[in-house]
């Protein structure tokens, strides 16, 4: 037999049977259990599958199996015509957006075409005309991606982060001698988190760097937030687990420097190998020290006292370097939220009312296209210049347009007044 020719399985085997199995080849990390395209596609084949199975149809929707037959829906009942209701069904008025029903249904057609190599189809249904025919139009652009923080945006916002880090490093440093300790130790607490807000900001307004990149990813467990022993501050760099996934150096440019080294010394890492934005969530840190400590043969009423001792889980962490998780990318959208609103930044925005980090990076692309051209912005963005060139053609649109403007005036001079 060819090896490229895929097993033929059994039409009658049942939808629900090749989801693992597939998400296990899409996933990311050991095993394939990590990665958002796995967790984004497992909900919309969940979808999909108790659709076919009538659970989610609209009216007098009763799936897809024959009303006579009593059984879950298989491989036997799919063909072009269930593709296109559930095309239907995804465009219906469920106030989904145009370019959410074609990601929603490129979910569905891609679990077809694999189906299709592994031997459960025939045929890619999902893919011929008739089953797409009633997908709206996609306008080229991806949801929640057109954000892009202005110049001003971004300065108003790094500067709300300095100066609140600015007041609570003074606030700390120039307690009196004779403070009472958890006190100074709330003080202290302070200006750290105050110095990690605005060393996260001034990373995300002038790196470029993807949140992903950056900070934890439940779902992918090579995403772990990038590590003080992967900053060099005196070379500008960091590096990072690109999208691509490899690791590569990052560049810090000037205005991150001074955050990160004033946030650092604050912090007093004791190894290099803590997170450099780990969580401050209570609970989190609450049940992490209890758990160290216990492991390291402390007993419950022993534990109490030493946090009772401290202000704060996090500090008994760093004197006793118990090590805490970095900050999600979800933590890094509701510390952005907060600030914006702390800021009272104006947003214009249809999708987020806050600079949502993806913003910053696409600003910082903008200003690198204007600044010097798609070829320098796509080395920085860790991205191909074609891809960059599309994502800001709007740049390029507006410079012809200025140029177009400049021959006419140039050929045919407009009449004055």
């Amino acid at each position: 037999m060819d090896r490229n020719t895929p097993t033929e399985r059994a039409p009658g085997t049942s939808l629900s049977e090749s989801f693992e199995r597939y998400l296990q080849d899409k996933g990311k990390g050991r095993g394939g259990d990590g990665g958002n395209y796995r967790r984004n596609a497992a909900r919309e084949l969940e979808r999909f599958a108790e659709w076919a199975a009538g659970d989610r149809g609209d009216g007098d929707w009763t799936g897809i199996v024959p009303d006579d037959v009593d059984r879950d829906p298989t491989f036997e009942d799919l063909d072009e015509r269930v593709f296109r209701e559930y095309a239907r069904h995804l465009a219906g008025d469920r106030g989904l957006k145009q370019n959410t029903v074609q990601t929603y249904y490129r979910y569905i057609s891609a679990w077809c075409g694999w189906c299709v190599n592994e031997g459960y189809l025939k045929v890619h249904y999902a893919q011929r005309a008739s089953a797409m025919a009633p997908l709206p139009e996609d306008d080229g652009r991806k949801p929640g991606d057109q954000q892009a923080w202005t110049s001003e945006q971004r300065h108003a916002l790094t500067r709300h982060v300095d100066e609140r880090a600015r007041d609570a490093v003074e606030a700390y440093t120039t307690l009196p001698e004779d403070v009472d300790l958890l006190d100074k130790q709330r003080a202290r607490y302070a200006a750290l988190k105050a110095a990690r807000d605005r060393a996260l900001v001034f990373i995300l307004a002038y790196t470029a760097v993807r949140v992903g990149e950056l900070l934890r990813d439940p779902n992918d467990p090579r995403r772990r937030g990038v590590r003080w022993e992967e900053l060099s501050l005196d070379d500008g760099s960091m590096d990072v687990y690109r999208k691509k996934q490899q690791w590569d150096a990052a560049s810090l440019p000037d205005p991150v420097i001074s955050p990160l080294r004033s946030y650092r010394q604050l912090m007093d890492p004791p190894t290099e190998r803590w997170p450099v934005f780990p969580t401050f969530d209570q609970r989190t840190l609450a049940e992490l020290v209890r758990e160290e400590l216990a492991e390291r043969g402390e007993r419950p009423e022993a534990i109490t006292e030493w946090r009772d001792e401290y202000a704060r889980d996090l500090l008994l962490g760093l004197d006793q370097d118990i090590r805490p998780p970095s900050i999600t990318t979800d933590g890094a959208r509701s510390i952005l939220q907060r600030l914006s609103e702390t800021a009272e930044i104006d947003i214009d925005h249809p999708k987020h009312d806050y600079l949502a980090p993806h913003g910053g990076r696409r600003g910082m692309g903008e200003v690198l296209v204007r600044a010097f051209g798609y070829t320098v912005a796509a080395r920085y963005l860790d991205n191909s210049e074609e891809m960059v060139r599309e994502r800001y053609s709007h740049i390029e649109a507006g410079e012809l347009g200025d140029v177009a403007t400049e021959a006419l005036d140039e050929i045919e001079p407009r009449s004055q007044g």
